[in-house]
């Protein structure tokens, strides 16, 4: 039986929010153990190459390390990654990569019990506090075709919920779903790049939240016809070669008029309807989950949820965001909440603007 190894703390997530907990935490001089089950911010690795944040520098920066950009514009993926990668060396943290946490229980003692994986073997943990600063984005949406059963097709090769880049897609046809950000770019990137690009959604127009300098471009691109709309139709069925799509007032009726029912070539399909954030460890140490997002409870004072010792921080406090209300952007405060709520005292560190963590603009108070 592996021995357990006790501290004070464990932080799991080693996001931008968990890496900004993780500085407060080594400033503050608490024992604590940071994991991660994969990479550093591995969410952030699988943005498309060349992705640019939609916040600017400043507001994404922590630890009070100001986020340089080569042309001062937005961050692009690239960027930012290698800007945590100098925020753990410059503060010298120490994280547990690659090392999933599968196990998490409250003991009848009051301490949390963690178990964990990774490529050595399994480990044990015993925390006084455990700090939850896992993401909302684990894994794609499932795309339905009647809110319960997945679409024929979408375990095909040629079919994907990530989007890396757009140049394997040039000169061939290709299938995106979805009517938001990521759905948008991806067509006009991959329309750029050679694509035949059809953009198909189950709305009648894209999405009111659709980035200001992406809405123009793709508007044009399609009334110029270089890249085809298809609003308010959804896909029912994918084949190797091609996309079945029917308007969204007959998806939810199997046995409805097929004539209205249109297949689309495509040598590709990108699923980009989302993503979802995982809520099992949180389910594990008993925190209640409410509302279709499976949002966490907890005191918006503190983060720390209905289980006593058990806090959440960054988008992880949203559950699955149906809507986003919360951004790395306006995460930072949750550090100082939980610092302040540990110890009684506040972050030590400033951001890039000169001001407090204290003086981010709070989070939208707990629905």
């Amino acid at each position: 039986m592996n021995e357990v190894v006790k501290t004070d703390v464990v932080l799991i997530g080693a996001g931008p929010i968990g890496l900004e907990m993780a500085v407060a935490l080594k400033h503050a001089g608490i024992d604590y153990i940071h994991l991660e089950a994969r990479q550093l911010g591995h969410t952030i690795s699988w943005f498309p190459r060349q992705a640019h944040f939609f916040s600017s520098p400043e507001r994404i920066a922590i630890c009070g390390v100001p986020l340089i950009t080569v042309d001062q514009s937005k961050a692009t993926r690239e960027e930012y990654l290698a800007y945590l990668l100098g925020i753990v060396q410059q503060f010298g943290l120490s994280i547990r990569s690659y090392e999933r946490v599968t196990r998490l229980s409250v003991q009848e003692n009051g301490r949390f019990f963690l178990e964990t994986e990774r490529a050595a073997g399994s480990r044990s943990y015993s925390a006084a506090k455990v700090i939850v600063a896992i993401g909302d984005m684990h894994g794609p949406r499932p795309l339905t075709h009647d809110g319960v059963a997945t679409v024929p097709g979408c375990d095909l090769p040629h079919v994907s919920s990530y989007f890396v880049e757009p140049h394997p897609f040039s000169g061939q046809d290709l299938m995106i779903v979805g009517g938001k950000n990521s759905a948008v770019e991806a067509a006009i990137r991959c329309y750029r790049a050679g694509a035949r690009v059809t953009l198909c959604h189950r709305q009648p127009e894209l999405a009111s939240s659709v980035k200001y300098w992406l809405k123009p471009e793709i508007e044009w691109l399609i009334k110029a016809g270089h890249v085809r709309q298809l609003s308010s139709r959804v896909p029912v069925e994918i084949t190797p070669t091609t996309v079945r799509v029917a308007p969204v007032d007959l998806n939810l009726r199997p046995d409805s008029d097929r004539d209205h029912r249109e297949s689309i070539p495509a040598d590709f399909v990108l699923l980009l309807i989302g993503y979802e954030m995982d809520p099992s460890l949180l389910k594990q140490a008993g925190v209640e989950l409410y509302g279709p997002g499976r949002t966490p409870r907890f005191n918006p004072q503190t983060m720390q949820t209905n289980t006593p010792g058990l806090y959440v921080a960054g988008t992880a406090a949203a559950g699955t965001q149906l809507g986003f209300k919360l951004f790395i952007e306006n995460c930072h405060a949750h550090v100082v909440r939980i610092l302040r709520d540990l110890t009684g005292q506040d972050p030590v560190h400033l951001n890039p603007l000169g001001f407090s963590l204290l003086d981010y603009h709070p989070m939208p108070a707990e629905s």
